[in-house]
């Protein structure tokens, strides 16, 4: 499993911009956040100023009525507090969550629109992580991280226009540790946020391979591999372990650092504060307010970096989501054909196909299908028979030559319409952890129960889908663990056979079945070929002896082309594969 890398640049601004492009559809909701941001930082700072006033107005004076109402208007305006506090906090957090929707759709979306090149070389867990734990990350930029920092820089500023209305004096005194905070708080941001880098990273190298390993877990447990794999798990685990030590171990240094520079310039108000006020030039409610203000002050200083770190996490989030969005690894969509049938036509023109745009799998491929004709393609593994129905599919692009599908360029057709003609039977069967019936419809509500219970009794798949707990609601869990190989077969044919496609193709969809299975299924393809244009693939020479044509590729070149019996009478590379077949049922 290839490792994602950590970086440790300073991340643009520009990446935030762009984030911020998810905001426009709740733009009211954000200028009414940006309102209660300002009316908290505005309010909290005007307690210790109240407070003054109170002690020295109404309590030197032994005004009663008067300390009966500043305490009344206190009060009330710790109300005012907690109800703006109450409503900033709910609808930060209710904009980072609609917004991280709107973005996990997005991605998600654009991830299903992604071409099958994508998938070959991009591990699952990582895609994983970019759409779940990624995307969560996100909502606290917006709960706990931009709009917290720009309350917080208002709240500071308020609380120093406060200071110096008071008396710059004590002002100066109180923030002369400013400086020292300042910067151990720069030092640990950018700390910090490299730290957070390899963190990002290190989760998406865990989750990729935890999936990947859960997922084959029984090749790991046939080969005994399950030491060996454990300990490139523990050193994954362990890279895990020493980003996140890292992490803690920044913030255990930085926040004594900051109490004791909080603690300093508390000491500073009280010595400064103390003389002044026994040398009756200050008043004790300024002192009081001061210590209020300082406490105030500091707070969000600290708190700032803590946010910027949570911003920083963020970032490196959506840097990696933006990287995933910005991909071009997507088939084009400009076709604009959409017919409303298809004959079935099927014709290869000097198609030459590489996966890596280097190494060609398929070299100068020319062939034409009529429609409702069967044509097989033979041959040894890896000579290039699985890429031709990816290609007609277009699931890749060529890189040279054309495929025409009723004498139209498949460029030409919008995908959609092209893939809906066409039924796929895999060797390899994937079914979701879901019924049987949403496995063969796919939950295309067109498709009725009757018609799936039709496809399925002309498949010979009927009799054991209602012999199942449930029948066709029976759960096959995830990949279909709970039904056997020949099984999950049999479903795939129902829902190739229920989508009525016009081209059918079936790659090895009977080299994994037992023989009994085979002659049930090889009953029902008779039925699903009638009237199509069929490209059967199979490594059995027995199940296509039919076909009205059999190309046989090697190494990705086309060698024979004919009939079962005109190819053995030539006595090539299919008489050979024939004798070599018909040998081991022999032995």
């Amino acid at each position: 499993m290839e490792k994602e890398k950590t970086s440790g640049n300073i991340v643009d601004f520009a990446v935030l911009k762009r984030l911020f492009t998810f905001v426009k559809p709740y733009t009211k909701q954000f200028y009414f956040l940006v309102i209660l941001t300002v009316a908290l930082a505005v309010v909290i700072p005007l307690r210790p100023k109240l407070i003054q006033l109170t002690i020295d107005n109404e309590l030197a004076t032994g005004d009663y009525h008067g300390l009966v109402t500043m305490i009344i208007v206190l009060i009330a305006l710790l109300v005012l507090q907690a109800i703006v506090q109450y409503l900033h906090t709910y609808f930060s957090g209710w904009l980072g969550q609609y917004i991280i929707r709107d973005i996990r759709i997005k991605l998600f979306r654009h991830i299903q629109n992604l071409n099958l090149r994508f998938f070959d070389k991009t591990p699952i867990g990582r895609l994983v992580t970019r759409n779940v734990s990624d995307i969560e990350t996100l909502a606290d930029v917006f709960s706990q991280g931009i709009a917290a920092m720009i309350g917080d820089l208002l709240q500071i500023i308020v609380i120093m226009a406060f200071m110096f209305y008071t008396d710059w004096k004590l002002t100066l005194v109180s923030l002369s540790t400013l400086p020292i905070l300042l910067f151990s708080t720069y030092v640990f941001k950018e700390k910090i946020k490299t730290a957070f880098n390899e963190v990002r990273s290190a989760v998406s190298n865990l989750n990729s391979f935890v999936q990947e390993h859960i997922t084959g877990m029984s090749i790991v447990q046939i080969f005994n591999s399950e030491e060996r794999e454990f300990e490139k798990f523990k050193e994954i685990n362990t890279e895990h372990r020493r980003a996140h030590i890292k992490s803690v171990m920044y913030y255990s240094v930085y926040f004594p650092i900051a109490e004791i520079i909080q603690a300093s310039g508390f000491a500073l108000v009280v010595w400064y504060g103390a003389g002044q006020v026994i040398s009756d030039k200050l008043t004790f409610g300024v002192l009081i307010a001061f210590i209020m203000y300082i406490m105030m002050f500091f707070r969000p200083i600290r708190m700032i970096a803590d946010r910027f770190n949570t911003l920083q996490m963020g970032i490196v989030s959506s840097t990696r989501i933006m990287k995933l969005l910005d991909s071009k690894d997507h088939i084009p969509n400009n076709g604009k054909h959409s017919p409303e049938t298809i004959d079935g036509k099927v014709e290869f023109s000097h198609v030459h196909f590489a996966y890596d745009n280097e190494n060609f799998v398929l070299q100068d491929i020319s062939f034409q299908v009529s429609p409702g004709e069967t044509v097989a393609f033979v041959g040894a593994t890896g000579a290039g028979k699985s890429s031709v129905i990816n290609l007609l599919s277009r699931f890749y692009d060529i890189q040279k030559g054309s495929i025409k599908i009723d004498d139209v360029l498949v460029e030409e057709y919008n995908i959609n319409s092209l893939r809906r003609y066409i039924g796929v039977v895999l060797q390899d069967v994937f079914l979701f952890s879901d019924t049987i019936s949403n496995n063969i419809t796919l939950g295309n509500p067109d498709i009725t129960h009757e018609k799936v219970i039709h496809a399925a009794e002309l498949v010979g798949a009927r009799e054991f889908i209602e012999q199942l707990p449930g029948g066709f609601d029976y759960n096959v869990m995830e990949r279909g663990a709970t039904l056997s190989v020949g099984q999950r077969q049999l479903i795939s044919f129902v829902r190739a056979m229920v989508y009525d496609p016009k081209i059918i193709v079936l790659d090895e969809a009977t080299s994994s079945v037992d023989t009994e299975t085979e002659e049930l299924i090889q009953s029902a393809i008779g039925k699903l070929m009638k009237g199509r244009t069929s490209i059967v693939i199979a490594h059995r020479l027995s199940t296509i002896q039919n076909a009205d044509k059999i190309i046989v590729l090697d190494k990705g070149e086309i060698k024979e082309v004919g009939t079962h019996d005109t190819l053995l009478t030539k006595n090539g590379f299919y008489a050979q594969l024939y004798k070599m077949q018909y040998k081991e049922v022999v032995v």
